[in-house]
């Protein structure tokens, strides 16, 4: 009976996760659209960070209940499952991804720099408040870079619709139940992981990695089928680099992260090896259907891995 309790609570609070960061997600699309800012910096920042924004709420709500080897856990497992399962079953899907811009300018070496940058980081095991502020620093510099491409792109707009009062309400109600839930879906995974006799590692590599990645699925599968496959590329692109610094540094402020050895040792150079392989893959402007099949066996492995690791433990 606890078992089925504690799952119904993990799958309810990860529901209600899942549904206000999309009411949060919209709420600041509209706002922002109202205060002249441009589709372009709305895509980069705030729907890319709006899909982390579940990672970042239940890392920090794993870090108050005591649970902080979930942040590590959860942000490599959500960066390998949203290049390894989301961009693979955006490219199995439609076929072909078709970039219409390179990404290699700026974007994908920013990724790549992000990704060596938490490997060095987490060499000795643990995890500064000096390199949660490098961190921080980080994701300025790749905002400040998303600014100035806005100011280039963008036009004047005089007739602009103004925000509604649902917007407002939407952003503040989105916002709370977001922290709400995410505290939630920890006590669910902590109970969870008790009864199985499992580490929460695991969990936090598996289940909710995946769960709070699905914002990330539905806006990227929802973009491939409106054939904007190149807002399925970005989002993955942007919600890695804020998944790495913004969900590794803010946690940290509300107590030490424990890395655990496992994840430091096998999942993070699969991280890593993703990251590569993500952009070996974009570097002719298109990702294949074979490609996306290459990427789906990678999630597989990673799944299966993250199973035997459970069993040994």
């Amino acid at each position: 009976m606890d078992v089925l309790l504690f799952l119904g609570l993990f799958v309810v609070s990860l529901t209600v996760l899942l549904k206000a960061s999309d009411w949060f997600v919209d709420s600041a699309e509209e706002i922002g659209l109202s205060l002249g800012i441009s589709p372009f910096i709305i895509g980069v920042t705030i729907v890319a960070f709006g899909t982390s924004l579940p990672e970042l709420a239940a890392s920090v709500a794993a870090v108050l209940a005591g649970e902080s080897e979930l942040v590590i856990s959860n942000v490599v497992g959500s960066n390998i499952t949203n290049i390894a399962l989301v961009l693979g079953l955006v490219a199995v899907i439609v076929k072909q991804i078709e970039l219409e811009y390179n990404i290699w300018h700026i974007d994908m070496p920013y990724l790549w720099g992000s990704a060596f940058l938490l490997w060095f980081t987490l060499a000795d095991g643990s995890f500064s408040l000096f390199e949660a502020i490098l961190f921080l620093i980080g994701i300025v510099i790749f905002l400040a870079y998303s600014f100035k491409g806005d100011s280039d792109r963008s036009e004047k707009q005089e007739d602009r619709e103004k925000a509604s009062a649902k917007a407002y309400i939407l952003l503040v109600i989105g916002g709370v139940l977001v922290w709400l839930s995410a505290e939630y879906t920890i006590t669910a995974i902590k109970k969870l992981s008790e009864i199985a006799g499992i580490s929460s590692t695991v969990i936090g590599l598996s289940a909710m990695a995946l769960g709070t990645s699905l914002p990330e699925v539905i806006v990227s599968l929802n973009a491939a089928r409106k054939g904007k496959t190149s807002i399925a590329v970005g989002n993955v692109l942007g919600s890695n680099i804020f998944n790495t610094y913004i969900v590794m540094a803010v946690p940290s402020f509300f107590g030490p992260l424990i890395i655990p050895e496992t994840v430091t040792a096998y999942f993070l150079p699969m991280m890593i090896a993703m990251t590569i392989l993500f952009g070996i893959m974009a570097n002719n402007k298109k990702i294949t259907r074979w490609e996306g099949l290459v990427l789906l066996m990678f999630y597989a492995l990673f799944m299966v891995q993250i199973f035997n690791s459970g069993i040994h433990e």
